[in-house]
């Protein structure tokens, strides 16, 4: 069985990550080119990736899904450690409900 990676670990890991790109490759239909689609500055943007390129392009969109996965776990750890050093909150009791019928009405 694995033991968890520590905080200080993650950070190690993330810091041997040499190549990142956000995006996503997708084939054209000549084949010979790639589309590489990324969001900046609120846009689409798309880039032509010729197929020599292809490779170290796909190395370093692997190598941003691993960063973000890595600084997912490091803040999960962080903030699991936070909990356990608060206090434990305590949740306010229910409230009882009060009756909002109407009272019955005496007949005359």
């Amino acid at each position: 069985m694995k033991a968890k990676p520590t905080p200080a670990d993650l950070l190690q890991q993330i810091a041997q990550i040499q190549q990142m790109e956000r995006g996503k490759l997708c084939p054209m239909q000549a084949g010979a080119y790639y589309n590489h689609q990324t969001w900046e500055n609120g846009r689409n943007v798309v880039h032509y990736v010729a197929r020599d390129r292809l490779a170290s392009l796909q190395q370093a969109i692997m190598g941003y899904q691993l960063y973000l996965k890595l600084t997912q776990a490091y803040a999960n750890q962080i903030i699991n450690r936070t909990r356990e050093t608060q206090p434990q909150v305590r949740p306010k009791p229910a409230k009882r409900k009060k009756n909002t019928k109407n009272p019955r009405k005496s007949e005359i």
